[in-house]
C-alpha cells in the first residue's frame, strides 16, 4: 500500500531528506533527488524572520519542480507570528508545511521554539491548529520523544497533533536533552505506529546510516517510512542504496571516486547557480570532506579545495582527485 499525506503518494515505503540548518538548500537536495530521496524539506526557516521579510529567511523558500514533492519547514515561538509565517510560506508552492519541533540547539530551543514545545504541549496543539487553519497545504509535524528522559511525552504529542489535523508525524528518537548523541531509540516510534488511534503515515528518523540497518529497523519497528539527515550529508547516494536493499536484500557497490567527482561538480554548479560565483564557492567548501571522506592521502587535496577561489582552481583540483584515484571505491 502506499503512504499518502494528504492527495500526495509517496510510494510503499518512502525515503525523506531532513531538513538540515545549512545543509538541505537547493543545490543539496538536487543531488539527493537525483539519488533516489522521496520527498524532501527546506531548511528550516523561522517564523519571525518570514514576517519580518528578512532576505536570508526568504531566500529559503526557493523551490523548484524537480524537488516535488517538497515541504517547507518552519519554527518559530509565537503562535500569531507562526500563522502569518504559514500564509506567507504557502505562497511559495510547496506540497505541503512542516513544523519543526524538534531543533534541539540552544539558539532555537531556549527562545521558546522547535524542541522547547514538547515542555507546554498545550502551546504545541495551539500552534499546530493555527498553521493548519492558515493553510489549504497538509501539515506534517518534526519532533523528539521529549525534553528529556522524564518527560518522553511524544505519545501524547502524537495524538493530539493528529486530533488538529496533522497528515504525518516523523519523530526523531532521542529526546532534546540527548541532542545528537548516544543511540537513537525508535521503540516509543514503533508504540505510537501501533496506537489504533493513530491512522496517519509515521516516520522514523535517527541514525539510519546503512542500508542494513534500514532494513532491520524497518520490520523491527513498523514504521511508514524513515527520514534520512546527517547519512546523507556527502553521501546522497545513501538513498539509492537503501532501496537496492530493500528491493534485491544486496548491497548495491559504493560510488567510485569518479561518481563522486561527477556528484561533487553538480553540487557546485548547482550551488553558484542559485548562490552567484562567490558565495556558491565559498558555501561549497563545508562539503568536500564529506564527498571525499574516507580516501586516504585527501589531506592535501582538502587543504586546496576549501582554499580555492576560483571556479577553474576548484575544477582542476577535482579532475586531479578524479585522475589519481580513478575506479578506486571507496
Amino acid at each position: 500500500m502506499s503512504v499518502r499525506i494528504g492527495n500526495i503518494d509517496l510510494g510503499e515505503f518512502p525515503l525523506l531528506l531532513a531538513p538540515m540548518e545549512d545543509v538541505s538548500d537547493p543545490p543539496f537536495r538536487y543531488v539527493c533527488k537525483q539519488n533516489g530521496a522521496d520527498m524532501m524539506y527546506t531548511e528550516f526557516i523561522s517564523s519571525e524572520g518570514l514576517i519580518r521579510d528578512a532576505a536570508k529567511s526568504i531566500k529559503k523558500l526557493d523551490i523548484f519542480e524537480y524537488e516535488r514533492p517538497i515541504g517547507i519547514q518552519i519554527f518559530g515561538s509565537d503562535i500569531e507570528h507562526m500563522r502569518e509565517a504559514t500564509e506567507i510560506a504557502t505562497q511559495a508552492g510547496p506540497d505541503l508545511m512542516d513544523i519543526n519541533y524538534g531543533c534541539p540547539v540552544k539558539q532555537v530551543a531556549c527562545r521558546g521554539a522547535g524542541a522547547s514545545l514538547l515542555q507546554d504541549i498545550d502551546k504545541m496543539v495551539a500552534m499546530t491548529k493555527a498553521v493548519v487553519e492558515a493553510t489549504h497545504l497538509p501539515v506534517t509535524v518534526k519532533t523528539r520523544l521529549g525534553w528529556n528522559d522524564d518527560t518522553k511525552n511524544v505519545y501524547e504529542v502524537a495524538e493530539r497533533l493528529q486530533d488538529v489535523g496533522i497528515k504525518a508525524l516523523t519523530i526523531h528518537g532521542r529526546t532534546r536533552a540527548q541532542m545528537y548523541k548516544g543511540v537513537a531509540d525508535w521503540t516509543l516510534i514503533r508504540d505510537i505506529k501501533k496506537n489504533p488511534r493513530i491512522d496517519i503515515p509515521i516516520f522514523g528518523n535517527g541514525d539510519i546510516d546503512s542500508p542494513q540497518k534500514a532494513a532491520d529497523w524497518r520490520m523491527e519497528y513498523e514504521v511508514d517510512g524513515m527520514m534520512i539527515g546527517r547519512a546523507s550529508i556527502g553521501y546522497p547516494w545513501i538513498f539509492r542504496e537503501v532501496k537496492h536493499f530493500f528491493k534485491t536484500g544486496e548491497f548495491l557497490d559504493g560510488p567510485t571516486v569518479a561518481e563522486r567527482v561527477e556528484v561533487c561538480r553538480t553540487h557546485l554548479e548547482k550551488s553558484i547557480e542559485w548562490k552567484g560565483l562567490k558565495t556558491g564557492i565559498f558555501e561549497m567548501r563545508r562539503h568536500y570532506s564529506n564527498y571525499f571522506k574516507g580516501i586516504n592521502h585527501f589531506k592535501e587535496y582538502r587543504m586546496r579545495l576549501v582554499t580555492a577561489a576560483t571556479l577553474e582552481e576548484v575544477q582542476d583540483i577535482l579532475s586531479e582527485v578524479e585522475l589519481k584515484y580513478s575506479a578506486e571505491v571507496v
